[in-house]
């Protein structure tokens, strides 16, 4: 599918394959900042020049015996300061000095208005199946919401309903809140009633990743030493999802510090073969949607977080460009590079709810000002879209089949070649950036109670990033910049790209990038039941139909792009639709 190093696999591998937020100002640590390491964790000894010695080969470079000499003289000094500096608290909440921002200065942007237009695709009647009406898309429950033809609280109790007779089946929720779902949901039609329509998703309900908070409700962040936290204060998606009108039914799962589906309660299931896990981290909200419990989630992304388990479960993910969505309040995984997004059953919703998302909050660092412009239903024919034919001889029938609608729907197709390039050296920076964000649960030894403790978990993830030399950190720094201005140039003069999900390394090369990602259901493949990393168990375990998703990918701040064509190419495949049997 891709090379090696940056196949989805080794993303995951690259202890990369993560989520999400802030940085700005989510929740404290909840007593994880002890103030230095246990005395059984100091140094041995002093440093001597054999000890450089042993430790050069970390590093890859070798020094005279003269130079070591040199070295050790100041050597102590130098980490007492760094033993000192551990030991002032920095709680999770404190971003790094050191902003990124996706926007090249050689470069400008469009100034876009915030404006959505929706397709007006008719909704038609009403499903007599409750069932059906928890699997429609978004925009037919609002059309049906706004002809009378349904309630918010009857939409919220089918949704309460199918919670509690398959959640626990599926394991995606950690926190339910049916009072606050049916509150909402009754202020919901009395406004409607009223003549006071918030937008799409007045009356929506939906499931929140857990890494978000919501004051007053459990935020645990799916790890054991977080289990019981209760957040004190609203997200700033929170606030604007409950501005917007939307309905909220509770915390969904996410794999432990927002990797994989793993949690401290157990493995989040994929719903159309519940034998395997639904990848993550936004596992709960991808799980959730896929299987008609909620109308949408919200999801987060650091490396793939919001595009692998809606690949895995056949949901549709949006990752917007990088600080589009505000993370204050939300987990700090990687600063620079965690973002929030929505994850739907339809392409037309994922653009509803990144709108309701949308805009500049100060109390995020990394946040931008930026408008949305979305025209759902806007022909695609013209655009120009971007596609290397080698990554389709690598894929599947149904990334072929994405790609062959797309050039029905009439877009010029480019022929594109990415530059090879060690992209895999990128990996050090969510490595450094999350062992730092997590850096008490390693001197403590806390770290031994996550669930999870193979060679690819976090545990042994942070403590081989203690040993990233801080001056090959700065020039993979550099090496991302030149990334940066790498896929700026390819993006030049074309509207999209489309393929794969994980190929030529275009899911790393953009989370790093901040380029906006849509991953769309194009298409089902027979498959064992696979491991988190995408292996089968077993080479006689019985084959499953499973869904899968194609990706486009836009210039920055160009989401709507994607929508309009993600839409036609979704209507033209015609699979959306097709939902898991064993929850119909």
């Amino acid at each position: 599918m891709t090379d090696r190093k940056t196949s989805r696999r080794d993303l995951l591998k690259g202890g990369a394959f993560a989520v999400v937020s802030a940085g700005a100002t989510g929740a404290a640590m909840a007593g994880q900042q002890s103030a230095a390491a246990p005395a059984s964790q100091a140094a041995a000894g002093p440093v001597s020049p054999q000890t450089l010695q042993c430790a050069e080969s970390l590093f890859d470079i070798h020094y005279t015996d003269a130079e070591r000499e040199q070295v050790v003289q100041e050597i102590d000094g130098w980490i007492d300061r760094m033993t000192r500096q551990r030991a002032h608290e920095k709680p999770n909440t404190l971003s790094p000095a050191t902003v990124f921002d996706p926007r090249l200065r050689s470069r400008s942007y469009r100034d876009q208005p915030d404006r959505v237009v929706p397709s007006n695709t008719d909704a038609g009647a009403l499903p007599a199946s409750d069932t059906m009406i928890a699997f429609a898309p978004v925009w037919k429950q609002a059309a049906w919401m706004r002809r009378g033809l349904l309630t918010s609280r009857r939409l919220t109790d089918i949704y309460l309903d199918r919670i509690e007779r398959h959640g626990a089946a599926l394991e995606c929720f950690v926190t339910v809140t049916p009072e606050i779902a049916r509150a909402e949901a009754d202020q919901a039609d009395r406004e409607l009633a009223a003549g006071q329509d918030r937008g799409p998703l007045h009356g929506i309900p939906y499931g929140m990743k857990d890494i978000i908070d919501v004051a007053g409700v459990r935020a645990s962040w799916g790890a054991t030493p977080f289990q019981d936290r209760v957040a004190e204060v609203d997200a700033t998606i929170a606030v604007k999802l409950r501005e917007a009108g939307a309905v909220l039914l509770g915390k969904t799962t996410n794999g432990a510090l927002a990797y994989g589906d793993r949690w401290f309660g157990g493995i989040t299931r994929n719903p159309w073969n519940t034998e395997e896990g639904s990848s993550g981290s936004s596992a709960g909200s991808a799980s959730a949607t896929a299987a008609g419990l909620v109308a949408f989630g919200i999801g987060t992304e650091t490396l793939g977080s919001i595009v692998s388990p809606s690949n895995r479960c056949g949901t549709t993910g949006l990752r917007p460009t990088f600080g589009r969505v505000s993370r204050h309040g939300a987990m700090a995984l990687c600063w620079s590079l965690d973002k929030i997004g929505p994850i739907c059953r339809s392409v037309e919703d994922t653009g509803f709810v990144l709108a309701a998302l949308n805009g500049y909050d100060a109390a995020d660092a990394g946040s931008l000002g930026m408008g949305l412009e979305i025209d759902a239903g806007r022909p695609v024919a013209g655009m120009r879209v971007g596609y290397d034919p080698a990554w389709f001889e690598a894929g599947t029938e149904a990334d072929r089949a994405a790609l062959q609608a797309a050039r029905d729907a009439g877009v010029e197709l480019v022929e594109i070649a990415l530059p090879d390039l060690p992209y895999d050296g990128l990996f050090a920076v969510v490595e450094a950036e999350s062992a730092a964000a997590f850096e008490q649960l390693t001197l403590s030894g806390e770290d031994d109670s996550l669930v999870w403790q193979d060679t690819a978990a976090w545990p042994n993830t942070w403590r081989r990033a203690r040993f990233i030399s801080a001056v090959d950190l700065i020039n993979v720094d550099r090496f991302r910049r030149e990334v940066m201005e790498m896929m700026d140039s390819m993006m030049d003069g074309l509207d999209v790209m489309i393929g794969p999900n994980f190929a030529g390394a275009m899911l790393l090369i953009t989370n790093y990038t901040g380029h906006p990602q849509l991953a769309f259901k194009s298409g089902y493949n027979q498959l064992q039941t696979r491991t988190i990393f995408g292996d089968p168990v077993g080479e006689d375990a019985p084959t499953h139909r499973v869904p899968q998703t194609t990706s486009l990918w836009a210039p920055l701040f160009e989401e709507g792009n994607l929508i309009a064509l993600g839409r036609e190419i979704e209507r033209r495949l015609a699979v959306a639709d097709d939902h898991p049997p064993a929850f119909l």
